[in-house]
């Protein structure tokens, strides 16, 4: 049985997109799950469209994912490289193989030269879609003799190398998404396999770099199924054994339209800055088509790799939701240690040029971490200990009751706190001493937490007043109080 290998083969014509993810992470728990590997190959034959530094962010984007390649372009001390012994695995590094091929081709009579330009194609277009008719190469220069062509050729005139597509019968597979899939050949184009440029099509090259690279699964979006019948016909012409396939479906946003880089937003890398977690990112997108049929929603990427099952992979689209992403973030968010989440928060601070003076980033992250979506909303959540906000009086006051009996409260509960050994000042410790103590007066929760709690924090909404008597000490808790009352004094 043959080792499974799959790829990932992005083009760096745009930044790494959640489709690329969703495709790559795909990849990644099919070949891990089976014992595999894993490649990363990069597609730049389209020259006129290469956007500078997208090789980098591919690569930076499959280390952030914790799905780096076992094969092909990777990162090594922070630097691109290549490993394995297939390469190189950078297309256009390997125009020479695909010439070989292409000569192949046109030695065994399976694709011709065409030497049309751009006006007789742009005519044929028009004319198709005057007629009717489906678009595509009306097999002109096909019928050239030998002689022809080579005089052509000798004469410098500019050609592309077309791949001769048989009339008759049709092209079927398997799909491991979609099931049994046939084309009528007859409507298949004779696709271009080598521009004037002397750079391959993607047709070609895919089809021989995945044979090369002994690439034994294919999974990709559904927009590709077309091209398929011409990539099998192609394995068959050089003899080759037939890749598996896996077509997957469109992701679409809310309003059902196609997610795609030009939509803005679906940068990988902007997740990263806008604060979402990897493992959150990663739990998310896999959920774009599969699901497990299960109950259980989170899954770290060790539990994804064991319950991943092609049989469970949809054939419908799937909406991209931020509200359901928000929700993964949140609750990874959680799971995080708190020392793991104050280095994965440090930056956010470091961005907004937050020092933390005598408090610790661990205390301040711990803190921030509770009703928080991303990263980057603890720094915020927790700005009120390094700056406390000016706020209006009449917010020390519960719903239930006046500016005399937040006021009063706010007295007794300085009274209590201050008698608080610091040995015991930790959350716990002052929730064991002040809630029976609320209990046993009879004061209501209400009317002593809110106004106290707006006392520390100055905020309508904020973390509990036990946790930021914990990260402010017991000086400032009491200083902040005695503000508070100042500020309801007559």
């Amino acid at each position: 049985m043959k080792k499974v290998r799959t790829r990932i083969p992005p083009s760096p014509t745009g930044m790494f997109h959640v489709g690329s993810l969703r495709t790559a992470l795909f990849d990644y728990l099919y070949a891990k799950k089976h014992g595999g590997d894993f490649l990363l190959r990069i597609e730049d034959t389209d020259r006129e469209r290469l956007v500078e530094g997208a090789t980098e962010n591919i690569v930076e984007s499959l280390f952030w994912a914790n799905i780096p390649p076992d094969e092909g372009v990777t990162m090594s001390n922070n630097k691109i490289t290549q490993i394995g012994e297939r390469g190189p695995y950078v297309q256009s590094e390997r125009l020479d193989i695909y010439k070989k091929y292409a000569a192949q081709l046109l030695e065994q009579g399976d694709a011709f030269y065409c030497f049309c330009g751009k006006e007789r194609l742009d005519e044929l277009r028009t004319m198709q879609q005057l007629n009717k008719q489906p678009p595509g190469y009306d097999g002109y220069c096909k019928a050239l003799s030998k002689k022809d062509v080579q005089s052509k050729i000798d004469a410098g005139t500019p050609h592309v190398v077309r791949l001769n597509m048989p009339d008759e019968g049709n092209t079927s597979w398997n799909d491991m998404v979609r099931g049994e899939v046939s084309f009528e050949n007859a409507l298949i184009d004779d696709q271009v396999l080598m521009k004037t440029d002397g750079f391959p099509t993607y047709h070609l090259a895919v089809v021989v770099d995945d044979y090369l690279m002994k690439i034994t699964h294919i999974f990709r979006g559904e927009e590709w199924v077309s091209s398929t019948p011409k990539h099998i016909v192609l394995y068959n012409m050089f003899g080759w054994d037939v890749p598996e396939y896996a077509h997957l479906s469109l992701l679409t946003s809310s309003d059902g339209k196609k997610l795609g880089k030009r939509q803005g937003d679906v940068a990988l890398m902007d997740f990263r800055q806008k604060g979402y977690l990897a493992e959150a990112m990663v739990n998310f997108v896999a959920f774009l088509g599969w699901n497990p049929g299960t109950d259980q929603e989170i899954f770290t990427l060790d539990e994804l790799v064991d319950a991943f099952d092609f049989k469970k992979v949809h054939k419908a689209a799937a909406v991209f939701n931020y509200e359901k992403l928000d929700w993964y973030n949140r609750e990874w968010i959680k799971r995080l240690s708190v020392e793991e989440l104050t280095e994965r928060a440090r930056p956010f601070f470091e961005e907004k040029n937050l020092k933390t003076g005598d408090w610790k980033l661990q205390d301040l992250v711990g803190l921030g971490r509770e009703r928080v979506t991303t990263l980057a909303d603890i720094p915020e959540n927790i700005a009120f200990i390094l700056h406390m906000p000016d706020y209006e009086a009449g917010l020390l006051v519960w719903k239930k009751a006046d500016a005399p009996d937040a006021s009063d409260k706010l007295a007794k509960i300085s009274e209590k706190l201050a008698k608080i050994d610091e040995s015991a000042w930790t959350e716990e410790g002052i929730g064991e001493i002040i809630m029976p103590w609320i209990k046993e007066n009879d004061y209501g929760n209400g009317n002593v937490l809110w106004p106290t709690r707006v006392a520390l924090s100055g905020l309508e909404h904020s973390p509990g007043p036990f946790e930021i008597m914990t990260v402010l000490g017991k000086e400032k808790t009491l200083e902040r109080i005695e503000e508070a009352l100042e500020k309801l004094s007559p």
